[in-house]
Protein backbone atom coordinates (compact mmCIF):
# COMPACT_ATOMS: atom_id res chain seq x y z
CA UNK A 1 0.00 0.00 0.00
CA UNK A 2 2.64 2.24 0.91
CA UNK A 3 4.24 1.48 -2.41
CA UNK A 4 1.10 2.68 -4.21
CA UNK A 5 1.19 5.76 -2.33
CA UNK A 6 4.45 6.65 -3.10
CA UNK A 7 4.52 5.54 -6.61
CA UNK A 8 1.28 7.92 -6.82
CA UNK A 9 2.82 10.90 -5.02
CA UNK A 10 6.09 11.00 -7.30
CA UNK A 11 3.95 10.63 -10.74
CA UNK A 12 2.05 13.70 -9.05
CA UNK A 13 5.15 15.30 -8.49
CA UNK A 14 6.80 14.75 -12.12
CA UNK A 15 3.83 15.94 -14.00
CA UNK A 16 3.26 18.95 -11.82
CA UNK A 17 7.03 20.33 -12.57
CA UNK A 18 6.43 19.58 -16.25
CA UNK A 19 3.14 22.00 -15.62
CA UNK A 20 5.77 24.86 -14.53
CA UNK A 21 8.18 23.86 -17.26
CA UNK A 22 5.67 24.23 -19.82
CA UNK A 23 6.41 26.75 -22.71
CA UNK A 24 3.74 28.59 -24.74
CA UNK A 25 4.28 28.36 -28.19
CA UNK A 26 4.53 32.01 -30.04
CA UNK A 27 0.98 32.99 -31.87
CA UNK A 28 2.49 34.19 -35.40
CA UNK A 29 0.48 36.91 -36.95
CA UNK A 30 -0.36 35.24 -40.01
CA UNK A 31 -0.86 31.82 -41.16
CA UNK A 32 1.95 29.93 -42.88
CA UNK A 33 1.54 27.49 -45.57
CA UNK A 34 -2.30 28.26 -46.18
CA UNK A 35 -4.00 28.72 -49.40
CA UNK A 36 -6.72 31.22 -48.69
CA UNK A 37 -9.46 31.50 -51.71
CA UNK A 38 -11.39 34.71 -53.11
CA UNK A 39 -14.87 32.67 -52.02
CA UNK A 40 -12.60 31.94 -48.29
CA UNK A 41 -12.40 35.83 -47.93
CA UNK A 42 -15.88 36.25 -48.76
CA UNK A 43 -17.02 33.82 -46.54
CA UNK A 44 -15.20 35.08 -43.18
CA UNK A 45 -17.04 38.65 -44.26
CA UNK A 46 -20.53 37.38 -44.68
CA UNK A 47 -20.51 34.36 -42.17
CA UNK A 48 -22.11 36.19 -38.95
CA UNK A 49 -24.86 37.78 -40.58
CA UNK A 50 -25.85 34.62 -42.33
CA UNK A 51 -25.39 32.71 -38.89
CA UNK A 52 -27.80 34.89 -37.17
CA UNK A 53 -30.32 34.49 -39.77
CA UNK A 54 -30.08 30.55 -39.65
CA UNK A 55 -31.04 30.65 -35.86
CA UNK A 56 -33.50 32.95 -36.33
CA UNK A 57 -35.44 31.22 -39.45
CA UNK A 58 -35.13 27.86 -37.26
CA UNK A 59 -36.84 28.86 -34.35
CA UNK A 60 -33.52 29.68 -32.45
CA UNK A 61 -32.63 26.04 -32.22
CA UNK A 62 -28.58 25.64 -31.02
CA UNK A 63 -28.72 23.00 -32.94
CA UNK A 64 -29.49 24.79 -36.68
CA UNK A 65 -26.88 27.09 -35.13
CA UNK A 66 -23.95 24.86 -35.26
CA UNK A 67 -24.54 22.09 -37.69
CA UNK A 68 -25.53 23.95 -40.99
CA UNK A 69 -22.72 24.21 -43.94
CA UNK A 70 -22.26 26.28 -46.87
CA UNK A 71 -22.54 24.38 -50.54
CA UNK A 72 -21.33 27.38 -52.78
CA UNK A 73 -21.52 30.87 -53.71
CA UNK A 74 -24.64 30.79 -56.82
CA UNK A 75 -24.00 34.07 -57.66
CA UNK A 76 -22.29 37.90 -57.05
CA UNK A 77 -24.24 40.52 -58.63
CA UNK A 78 -22.27 44.19 -58.59
CA UNK A 79 -24.74 47.28 -57.96
CA UNK A 80 -24.80 50.85 -58.56
CA UNK A 81 -24.67 52.33 -55.34
CA UNK A 82 -21.44 50.33 -54.78
CA UNK A 83 -22.86 47.48 -53.03
CA UNK A 84 -22.48 43.12 -53.83
CA UNK A 85 -25.34 40.75 -53.38
CA UNK A 86 -23.87 37.42 -52.74
CA UNK A 87 -26.27 34.21 -53.45
CA UNK A 88 -25.33 31.18 -51.48
CA UNK A 89 -26.80 27.74 -51.09
CA UNK A 90 -26.69 26.33 -47.44
CA UNK A 91 -27.62 22.89 -45.96
CA UNK A 92 -28.89 23.35 -42.33
CA UNK A 93 -29.90 19.86 -40.19
CA UNK A 94 -33.03 19.20 -39.83
CA UNK A 95 -32.54 16.51 -37.08
CA UNK A 96 -36.30 15.24 -37.57
CA UNK A 97 -36.03 11.91 -39.00
CA UNK A 98 -31.83 10.83 -39.82
CA UNK A 99 -29.21 12.82 -38.05
CA UNK A 100 -28.02 13.08 -42.06
CA UNK A 101 -30.88 15.43 -43.14
CA UNK A 102 -30.39 18.30 -44.74
CA UNK A 103 -32.88 21.38 -45.69
CA UNK A 104 -31.09 23.27 -48.50
CA UNK A 105 -32.13 27.41 -48.48
CA UNK A 106 -30.72 29.94 -50.25
CA UNK A 107 -29.45 33.06 -48.83
CA UNK A 108 -29.01 36.05 -50.35
CA UNK A 109 -26.25 38.71 -48.94
CA UNK A 110 -25.77 42.36 -49.65
CA UNK A 111 -22.76 43.93 -48.58
CA UNK A 112 -21.76 47.55 -48.36
CA UNK A 113 -18.18 48.07 -48.16
CA UNK A 114 -17.10 50.89 -46.59
CA UNK A 115 -16.63 53.92 -49.32
CA UNK A 116 -15.87 57.31 -48.66
CA UNK A 117 -15.07 58.70 -52.25
CA UNK A 118 -16.32 61.92 -54.24
CA UNK A 119 -15.40 60.61 -57.22
CA UNK A 120 -17.79 57.71 -57.60
CA UNK A 121 -20.60 59.10 -55.79
CA UNK A 122 -19.94 56.38 -52.53
CA UNK A 123 -20.47 57.23 -48.92
CA UNK A 124 -21.29 54.46 -46.98
CA UNK A 125 -20.05 52.13 -44.08
CA UNK A 126 -19.36 48.80 -44.25
CA UNK A 127 -22.07 46.27 -43.98
CA UNK A 128 -23.60 43.11 -44.07
CA UNK A 129 -27.18 42.77 -44.24
CA UNK A 130 -29.71 39.71 -45.53
CA UNK A 131 -31.87 40.60 -48.07
CA UNK A 132 -33.87 37.18 -48.59
CA UNK A 133 -33.86 33.82 -47.30
CA UNK A 134 -35.71 30.65 -49.01
CA UNK A 135 -35.85 27.65 -47.97
CA UNK A 136 -35.44 25.62 -51.63
CA UNK A 137 -36.23 21.69 -49.99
Amino acid sequence: MSRVIISFAALLLFSLNNLVDATTEEIKPFAEDWYVTTEDIIWDIIFPAIDKKVIEEYGGQEDSGFGWQKQRIVKIVYNNNHSYDISIKIQVPTFENSPFAYSEDLVKVRIYPSCDSPKIACDNNFNVEVLDYKHLK
